[in-house]
Formats: structure tokens, sequence, C-alpha cells
């Protein structure tokens, strides 16, 4: 509706994923690097854990579209409500292989034959299981199974389990600590800070074709790092909500007083008159704290945004080397 007034191709803030939108800010470009020093170094089970929203899908979607396919085979689960039978057949179909059978020793055969042939050619199988906080224990220790599927020095299958924080309490269950304890490599995916915030968002402007003809003011970006606490999707959403706003209202500067409808819109606030002065209160209240921080730390539109810059912590291990940062060499 909004983006021929702004002058934008598409719409900046769709909740669908698309790669052409893709932001990595250091904890998602940290996460990225873990992943992929857990593949490469054959550690067999990495864990991924992280709040709804708040990118482990851009962060799976980025690796496995950069894992090459001389060099990689992998296969991505994103239903895991499967018993342990129906999780191999999703597994076996994924890779190409005979998935009829019923029978999880036959399937495990069948498995195990092509990870030997892969391995054989030089080629590392990845399995990602998103979602995986929904995994029966059952499931789990199914899955534990296949990290037995290795030759004298090797791990034959790389398995990331991503989930939200619920997969942690589920992996500590006393059940399934034999699997807890083969996961070598773990990394906790957090939102994002308020400069990442502000950067976030100038990028999808920029993407969607924005030249001017909309933005977003200090105050309202502000605004809505606090209300969203640096989550991406709730980003795209109070954002699409605030453009939507400022074109019914035929205005080109998102302002805080834009945000804070948008925001009232989203909780479906009561309109009643009283409600409406204790919301209006309680925005004000927000917004002198903005100031305050604003003061107080210095922070200016001016600044450069070097924090959203800085390269992925590296997660080396005494003795080993740091994890590697091209894709185009083949696993070892």
């Amino acid at each position: 509706m909004y983006t021929k007034y702004f002058g934008l191709h598409e719409k900046p803030f769709t909740l669908t994923p698309n790669p052409r939108f893709i932001f990595l800010s250091k904890n998602h470009k940290e996460a990225f690097a873990h992943l992929l020093y857990g593949i490469n170094n054959h550690y067999g089970f990495i864990e991924l854990i992280g709040e709804v929203g708040t990118g482990k899908t851009t962060v799976l979607r980025t690796l496995l579209g950069q894992l090459q396919e001389e060099n990689y085979r992998t296969a991505l689960i994103v239903n895991p409500c499967l018993t342990g039978v129906e999780l191999l057949r999703s597994i076996c179909h994924e890779f190409g292989l005979d998935s009829t059978s019923d029978y999880s020793n036959e399937l495990l055969t069948e498995l195990n034959k092509f990870l030997l042939q892969e391995t054989a050619a030089g080629r590392t199988v990845v399995l990602v299981i998103d979602e995986s906080q929904n995994l029966h224990p059952e499931v789990l220790e199914q899955i534990r199974l296949l990290s037995n599927l290795e030759t004298e020095d090797d791990k034959l299958i790389q398995i990331i389990l991503a989930g939200q924080p619920e997969l942690g309490a589920l992996l500590a269950r006393p059940e399934l600590r034999q699997l807890n304890q083969r996961i070598a490599v773990r990394y906790r995916l957090k939102s994002m800070n308020m400069i990442e915030t502000r950067a976030y968002i100038r990028h999808r402007m920029e993407v969607a074709g924005e030249t001017g003809g909309v933005s977003f003011s200090l105050f309202a970006i502000r605004w809505i790092y606090l209300y969203t606490r640096g989550v991406p999707r709730m980003i795209n959403i109070l954002c699409d909500r605030s453009l939507l706003i400022a074109y019914g209202e035929e205005r080109r500067r998102i302002t805080a007083g834009v945000v804070t409808s948008a925001i009232r819109e989203i909780l479906n606030a009561p309109q009643g008159k009283r409600l409406s002065l204790a919301f209006a209160g309680l925005i004000c209240i927000a917004v002198i704290c903005i100031a305050l921080s604003l003061i107080l730390g210095g922070w200016t539109p001016g600044k450069q945004d070097k924090g959203s810059q800085r390269p992925a912590a590296s997660v080396n291990k005494p003795d080993q080397k740091a994890p590697p940062t091209s894709l185009s060499g083949s696993a070892k």
C-alpha cells in the first residue's frame, strides 16, 4: 500500500525470509563462525539456541547457502514433530536415499552406506534440525545413535540442533545426558543492540529502494529498539506498521509519535479516555528515559555504526586453529 508513496520498490519489513534482505549482526556472525567451526572440525554435534525471532533461521539458511555442493552434502529438517522412524525416513529422503522402509535398522544401514561414500569422496555431510525443542526425548535418543555412524578417527555426519531456549532445558534431562555430553560446540544467539538495530533498519530500507522518500528520526529508532529489544522479527512488525500509519497520515518522516501509534495498534490498546491518558503517561516516561540515555550515553545520529562492523569472534580452542573464514576449500 505504501511502497509507491515512499518511492520503494518493495516492502522492506516483510516477515518471510528473503536472502536479499539478510543482515548479519555481530552475534549472527559469531553464531555463523561457531557453526562453521564445528562442521569443518567434524565435532559431530553442534547446538544453536536463540529466542523466538532472533534470527536462527537466517543464520542456518545463510550457512546452508554457502556450503558448496562439491564439498558438502546438506539436509534440513524443519518439522521435527516426528517419531524416530519418521525422522530417519525424512533424513534419508532429504539426502535422496531410499526412505520407504518402516524399520530403523534398514534406514540406518542405508544412511551409513551413503555417509561412507561421501566421506570417501572428501565431502562433509551436514544435517540441520530446526525447532529441535519440539523433539521428543526418545527421538533425540535416536539422533544420538546417528553419531555412532563413524570411522575409527572421524564422525561421518555433523548434526546441528537449533531451537528455542527450551532446547537447553530438554537436553539437560538426566535421560539425555549422553547426548548432551556429546555436544562439543554451543552458541546462544542474542538480540541486536541499539546500533545494530539502527543499521538493520537502514539496511532493509536501502535494499527496498529507499532514496529519501521517507526517514526514521533518532527518537523513533530508539523507541523501536526499546520496544522490540533488538529482536529482528519484532522490528519488522513495528516498522511495517509505522510506515503504514505514516502513509495514512501523509507523513514522510517516522517520528516517535508514529511509532507510539503503531505500538498501540499492535497491542490493540483500548481507546477509553482514562486508559489513553495512562498509555500516554507511560509513553512520556519512556521518551524521557530515551532522552536521558541519549544524553548520558553520548549517542548521536552522526556516529558510525562501528559495533555492527566488527568481525565475528573466533571460537578457538587451545592448540587448535581458528575457524576458517572461507568455504572454498573442501572439508577434511
